[in-house]
């Protein structure tokens, strides 16, 4: 690589050993099961989360918020219920959420600046994950308004990868990602407008679910971001990501998207049986033209020969996307216009997020409608490409990159102006936003790695409802890959 390039890092091949430091959480499964079987005990967890958080805070930054006396307080009445022989999936476990969702008696800034009121409750997502017993510690960092694939900004600085402090974890769930590939959490959840799961997950050696449009509600939101985000999990393993899902999984009575519910763990645990795959490297139409980066390539090439050695049929073949932009931008903008206009102080937002309001007012109103009445035709033409039928013509999933590059450098994206950040990010990130637009599930899997030792992501992309087959393929390929066995130091400092 040049010295110009924002991905270049010194360093040996392949993933760096890993140093000693604060012992890392296990994954949430496991964490479950100890508990439960009175191996460990809620208070011990969810106090070695917290000392994992503060030895790495000025390493990588990845919480915006803590609330430790609260959840050391919810760890001991847990262990209260566990040792009274109560049982939930998740009763003990210490799990964050993401700056963008509501945790009762604390304020969501969603990566702002300025003084913001506590929430009055928990959203649905939370409320669920509590229900299910989970204690959580804080809430982890966001770029503004989830805008952007860093994680960066005044309010908060920026928030580093584990794998390199030099590089950005990803965003808009980068402070999730960062806190769960360091080990400070079994699992995360994050929130998914344009890849902000996917995305930060391929670049921190992680799982990432992004699920179908109102599989895990966003109230209280109804249709956030005019119906491109989505709540999802972000951990190690793909039956722990499952099993994050599971529990925060469920409507709310006034949400306006109820799939029917699917049992995450159970299809984790399946074997997916022989596939029809298509591999596509050609990103959808954008307004760059850069090609994929050559080790994105050879690492997604490398995860199609794996999948077709497991024994399913792979070949190169690539969805109609059509002009499905012209359907997201308008969505996007009006989706941050529609946020940042509830700012009690917008002077203190981002000049680009200024940009954004101004683009988002202009194009609300018709221009919106006219974008979300677009999203039936999409279906019907990028549905085409999948099997509607057992045995029937089409594929059953879609494997890209996730990412164009490697993960860039922390800084590499200031001081642009909107237009020019939108650009570099399009560049950067042009396969995951087109699945946003037709509400359907993705996940991200470990792809491998850089020369230099970055983490890279690969896609696995399905039609309507089809998260239980992802799971069932992830879980497969998880198997044979073991991507869980590499970890990345734990950071001490800033590279």
């Amino acid at each position: 690589m040049s010295s110009a390039d924002p991905t270049e890092r010194t360093g040996p091949s392949g993933p760096p050993p890993v140093p000693p430091g604060p012992s890392p959480q296990p994954g949430l499964v496991d964490c479950a099961r100890h508990l439960a079987e009175g191996r460990a005990t809620s208070t011990g967890l969810v106090a070695a989360a917290l000392a994992r958080i503060e030895a790495s805070r000025h390493a990588l930054n990845a919480f915006r918020q803590l609330r430790a006396e609260a959840a050391l307080a919810e760890a001991a009445e847990a262990d209260r219920r566990l040792a009274a022989g109560e049982r939930l999936p998740l009763l003990g476990v210490p799990v964050a959420v993401k700056d963008d969702t509501d945790v009762a008696g604390m304020p969501t800034y969603f990566g702002c600046d300025g003084v913001l009121p506590p929430a009055e409750a928990d959203a649905e997502a939370v409320r669920r994950l509590r229900a299910a017993g989970a204690v959580v510690v804080g809430k982890t960092n966001s770029c503004e308004l989830g805008q952007w694939a860093f994680t960066e900004g005044p309010a908060f600085g920026a928030t580093r990868n584990p794998w390199s402090t030099a590089h950005t974890p990803g965003g808009s769930s980068g402070g999730s990602a960062a806190a769960v590939a360091a080990g400070l959490v079994p699992a995360a959840l994050g929130s998914d407008g344009a890849g902000s799961i996917r995305i930060p997950a391929a670049w921190t050696h992680l799982v990432g679910i992004k699920p179908q449009r109102g599989r895990i509600s966003v109230h209280p939101r109804t249709d956030a971001f005019q119906g491109l985000t989505v709540n999802g999990p972000l951990a190690r393993t793909v039956a722990d990501a499952a099993l994050l899902l599971d529990a925060a999984a469920g409507p709310h009575p006034g949400d306006p998207h109820r799939p029917p519910a699917v049992d995450a763990s159970g299809a984790a645990r399946r074997d997916p049986g022989r596939l029809r795959i298509a591999l596509s490297v050609r990103p959808p139409l954008t307004l760059t033209r850069n090609a994929p980066h050559p080790e994105v390539v050879r690492a997604v090439t490398t995860l199609a020969e794996a999948l077709a050695r497991l024994g399913h049929d792979v070949e190169e073949a690539r969805p109609r996307y059509g002009l499905i932009g012209l359907s997201f931008v308008p969505r996007a903008t009006a989706g941050i216009a529609e946020l940042a206009a509830l700012h009690p102080e917008p002077g203190l937002l981002d000049p680009r997020t200024r940009s954004a309001l101004r683009t988002g007012t202009r194009l609300g109103g018709r221009v919106v409608r006219a974008a979300r009445a677009r999203e039936v035709r999409q279906h019907a033409r990028i549905g085409t490409f999948f099997r509607t039928v057992p045995g029937g013509p089409g594929y059953d999933v879609l494997l890209t990159p996730t990412t164009a590059t490697p993960p860039p450098r922390v800084g590499a994206f200031d001081h642009l102006s909107a237009w020019r950040t939108d650009l570099a990010m399009t560049s950067a990130c042009p396969y995951a936003w087109p699945w946003n637009v037709l509400g359907w599930p993705g996940v991200n899997v470990p792809a491998g790695f850089t020369h230099d030792g970055l983490p890279l992501g690969a896609q696995l992309l399905g039609p309507s409802r089809s998260e239980a087959r992802l799971i069932s393929l992830a879980a497969q390929l998880e198997a044979d890959l073991r991507w869980y066995e590499h970890r990345p130091p734990f950071p001490a400092a800033a590279d």
